[in-house]
C-alpha cells in the first residue's frame, strides 16, 4: 500500500502523541502539526478507509496494527537521519527538519545502507 506523504505525517505525529500521552484526539494531531480541524478530519477518515486507523467510543484515534507498523518505520527513519545529519554538524532544529523531507522519499536500500554505516562506524545501537 502506497502512502502520501501527507498520510505519512499523521501516522508519524499520532505516532508520537499516543507515545507521549496514550490517547490521541484529533485536536491533538490539529494542534501539533498546525493543521485545520476539517484537514485532520479528512485525513483521519481517509486513514480509517485505508485500514491504518481507527477511533474508539470517545473519538480517540488509535493505529492498527497496521498503521502502527507502518509509523513505526517513518518514526526509525525520521529518528536515524536526523541523527545522521547531527553527526555530519547540522544543528539539531535543520537536522530534524531535513529528516522530516527526506523520510518519505528515501528508498529502502538507501535507508538500510545508511542504518548500516552508522552501526558500523557510529558505534552506537539504532
Amino acid at each position: 500500500m502506497v502512502i502520501q506523504e501527507s498520510g505519512e505525517m499523521y501516522l508519524e505525529t499520532i505516532y508520537i502523541l499516543s507515545r507521549q500521552s496514550g490517547s490521541v484526539r484529533s485536536i491533538d494531531v490539529a494542534e501539533h502539526l498546525g493543521y485545520s480541524k476539517p484537514s485532520v478530519s479528512r485525513a483521519v477518515g481517509l486513514l480509517e478507509k485505508d485500514g491504518l486507523l481507527r477511533r474508539d467510543e470517545t473519538g480517540a484515534l488509535m493505529l492498527t496494527e497496521t498503521g502502527e507498523e507502518k509509523a513505526r518505520q517513518i518514526y526509525e527513519r525520521h529518528t536515524v537521519l536526523t541523527k545522521l545529519f547531527i553527526r555530519l554538524g547540522v544543528d539539531e532544529e535543520t537536522a530534524a527538519e531535513d529528516a522530516c523531507r527526506i523520510e518519505h522519499y528515501i528508498s529502502d536500500q538507501s535507508f538500510e545502507a545508511i542504518k548500516a554505516h552508522m552501526r558500523k562506524y557510529g558505534g552506537e545501537q539504532l
